[in-house]
């Protein structure tokens, strides 16, 4: 079939790259000229798509990338993978809605449009399908077809790969679901068909605000078990002996990446424009969260103090910037926020972060360095954020006269734990 992968980001490349190695004709469309530049050249910026698999699905002309929209014309499938920020707690669908309208105009009897992107329960009938109607005088059910299939992206988990993760699939009616189903049974190990599009973008939700609401509930005991003279991490690791009814969640300096700290956002908004009630669960995680690099660099001044040094002038080196371990993604990073309230403060910040390509640096909002022996020893304080497989932790012990660990990774005189 001719396919349509609408944005070519952490989600899309995948899907699109998929899609064409299966044996579709795929055009990956980005409105980010920049972006598609690199892909045509065969360079992939997304961790779980190597360059090599790129250049096989280019060379045999099983897919291309574009900018320009009137190389979407024709197509049997089109796919909507586009970013859906927050913006002051509101949901921004405007990406959405212009890929819609996009879309639209090459919309032609007996095609489908499926959207991936995370959003609130209703999207899909309230937003996307009216928009495709009015653009293309098409009726959704009778001349076209429609659905939710939200993305299950783990960047970097090596135990799930892409086509290995159990895959949501829904439809406007039953023949969308028909349709979209056997797409995605040609791409996905197993598809899981639900009765409609508002109970596969609820379920989306409810994935991300579980594990939301749990690294919520450990980021706080961690705060509290301190003060109690409980060691946080032997506690969970105790609790994770129990073969039933426990998840195991561990502490770190905050939620990051693209969609833990905003799509339980989606849903809180829904719930209070729609029931006029708050999402208490929800409102009372993310606050745990927004204060957990607050938490961090406390705990390090105070360290300091115990230490007779002022944070101010003080020499820190932060290791692992990326919101997530062995990542590449910098957004949302509440490394970032640690960053931010230590140079606020006067300390000397520099960051080391491995998994950033060369080029960007500026991402980091602090000056790069490697850490290396040297760096660790000439810097007052450490603090571990993200323990990628990259750094060298026995030399970190080695070497650093102080480290607060995030990540409970290291030991010795030397070390505390979060």
């Amino acid at each position: 079939m001719q396919i349509v992968v609408a944005g070519q980001g952490y989600v899309g490349l995948p899907l699109a790259v998929r899609a064409a190695e299966v044996g579709h004709r795929v055009v990956g469309y980005d409105v980010d000229p920049h972006r598609v530049q690199q892909l045509a050249a065969g360079q992939s910026y997304v961790e779980d798509v190597t360059s090599s698999r790129l250049r096989a699905v280019l060379e045999n002309r099983a897919y291309s990338a574009t900018a320009d929209d009137a190389a979407l014309a024709g197509f049997d499938i089109a796919v909507i993978t586009v970013p859906t920020p927050l913006r002051d707690g509101v949901p921004d669908l405007t990406y959405i809605e212009s890929c819609a309208r996009t879309l639209g105009e090459h919309l032609r009897p007996g095609a489908t449009v499926v959207l991936e992107s995370t959003t609130y329960p209703g999207t899909t009938e309230e937003l996307l399908l009216p928009i495709l109607e009015k653009t293309s005088g098409l009726k959704g059910g009778v001349d076209f077809l429609a659905g939710f299939s939200p993305e299950r992206i783990a960047p970097g988990n090596p135990r799930w790969s892409f086509e290995g993760t159990p895959k949501l699939v829904s439809g406007i009616d039953a023949k969308s679901l028909e349709v979209i189903k056997g797409f995605y049974d040609g791409i996905f190990q197993t598809t899981v068909p639900v009765s409609g599009t508002k109970v596969a973008e609820m379920a989306k939700l409810i994935e991300n605000t579980f594990r939301f609401v749990n690294i919520s509930l450990v980021n706080e005991m961690a705060m509290l078990a301190g003060p109690l003279g409980v060691n946080i991490w032997e506690a969970i690791d105790a609790a994770a002996t129990k073969p039933f009814g426990f998840t195991r969640f561990t502490p770190g300096p905050g939620v990051g990446g693209h969609c833990l700290p905003v799509d339980p956002m989606f849903l809180s908004w829904k719930v209070q424009q729609e029931l006029g009630v708050p999402f208490r669960f929800v409102e009372l995680a993310a606050d745990v969260n927004r204060h957990m690099p607050d938490y961090v660099v406390r705990r390090l001044v105070e360290a300091l103090d115990k230490r007779g040094m002022p944070v101010k002038g003080s020499r820190i080196l932060l290791l692992g910037m990326t919101y997530k371990y062995n990542a590449t993604d910098l957004r949302n990073s509440p490394s970032a926020r640690v960053a931010e309230l230590l140079i606020d403060l006067g300390a000397e910040v520099r960051g080391a972060e491995p998994n950033i390509p060369d080029g960007d640096d500026t991402k980091l909002n602090v000056p790069r360095v490697d850490a290396t022996p040297d760096e660790v020893a000439a810097a007052d304080a450490v603090v571990l954020l993200m323990d990628h497989p990259r750094f060298d932790l026995p030399m970190i012990e080695r070497c650093a006269t102080y480290v607060l660990d995030c990540r409970n990774r290291l030991s010795g005189v030397n070390v505390e734990t979060l």
